[in-house]
C-alpha cells in the first residue's frame, strides 16, 4: 500500500511549496484502492503466518506464493518444504 502511494506521489511535478507538497500526498494516498489494501494485507498474513511456523525468507516466500489461496498454512509445511528441497 506504501510502496503503491509512493509511485503515485513521484509522478506530481517536484515542488518547494507546502501547499503542493500536501496536496500531492493526499492525491497519492487517496489514489490507492481498497482492493489493493486488502491484497497487501492479505499477503503479508501469509508471511506473517509462515514466520509463526519457523520459516525463514526464502521459504515463507515460497509458501506464500503456493498457498496463495489458502487462510494459513498446513502444519506439515516443513515436511512439504524437504519434499521441494527448499532450504
Amino acid at each position: 500500500c506504501w510502496g503503491c502511494a509512493k509511485r503515485e506521489y513521484r509522478k506530481f511535478p517536484p515542488s518547494s511549496k507546502e501547499s503542493d507538497l500536501e496536496r500531492n500526498v493526499i492525491m497519492g494516498l487517496d489514489s490507492v484502492t481498497l482492493e489493493s489494501m486488502r491484497k497487501y494485507f492479505i499477503r503479508s498474513q501469509r508471511f506473517m503466518d509462515a514466520y509463526r511456523k519457523g520459516l525463514n525468507g526464502q521459504q515463507a516466500a515460497w509458501a506464500a506464493k503456493c498457498y496463495h489461496g489458502h487462510c494459513v498454512l498446513p502444519d506439515a509445511i516443513m515436511h512439504e518444504l524437504d519434499n521441494e528441497n527448499i532450504i
